[in-house]
């Protein structure tokens, strides 16, 4: 069962537990999350974003069978997250790979980060948000007045479905403008590089990794 919203040139639909049966979103699926916390291990997985860029955005609300679990039965979205055929583009990959693979038991691959892209040819500031990339190189002011909600409540605001579904309707976009810096640049195979290890990177931070970073002196 799904609902639909609308905002500012979007429509929202919202499905609980997985996405519907037969929902395509072509090559490449723009993916976001929204969790409890910020430590994959500890803090659950609650809301899945996602958008082909065509100003359609589902939002997959996930709630564990028991208080305190995770046992997620969606199949279709574990299916869509690790096909090899579908590239996932996100904004701070490193997390959502982590998340994901965690809470659904995964693979996550292929993926394109559109964070790992900016900080690779924009190395002339350090503003890598995605509201800074978004105002800079699409003239789009994103709201991030629900970013600390709690996305673990059983009814979502329409606040927090409009924040979350910005998050991946403007990332096919971006992307674009990035793709192409890359390549001016010079370092568009040393970004996918950098994306090909994400899952790996993903399994290290779930493993403890993260602190120490294995790569550090």
């Amino acid at each position: 069962m799904s609902t639909t919203q609308f905002m500012a040139n979007a429509t929202i639909h919202l499905h609980r537990h997985d996405l519907p049966d037969g929902l395509s979103f072509g090559p490449v699926v723009a993916v976001d999350t929204e969790t409890m916390g910020l430590r994959p291990h500890r803090d659950r997985l609650c809301l899945v974003q996602m958008s082909s860029g065509d100003g359609h955005v589902h939002l997959v609300q996930l709630i564990p069978a028991a208080l305190g679990g995770r046992g997620f039965d969606c199949p279709n979205l574990a299916r869509l997250m690790s096909d090899p055929a579908v590239v996932k583009l996100m904004h701070f990959a490193r997390f959502d790979v982590a998340v994901l693979q965690h809470s659904l038991g995964i693979v996550v691959a292929p993926v394109f980060c559109t964070k790992i892209a900016a900080k690779l040819v924009r190395t002339f500031t350090d503003k890598f948000g995605l509201k800074d990339l978004c105002k800079e190189l699409l003239g789009v002011d994103l709201s991030k007045q629900q970013q600390s909600s709690d996305w673990g409540a059983t009814e979502l605001t329409s606040d927090q479905l409009a924040y979350a579904a910005s998050d991946v309707l403007y990332l096919h976009r971006l992307w674009e403008k990035l793709d192409a810096l890359l390549v001016r640049e010079g370092r568009r195979q040393l970004a996918q590089e950098c994306f090909d290890f994400l899952p790996t990177r993903g399994r290290l931070d779930l493993l403890g990794y993260e602190d120490p970073d294995i790569f550090h002196h």
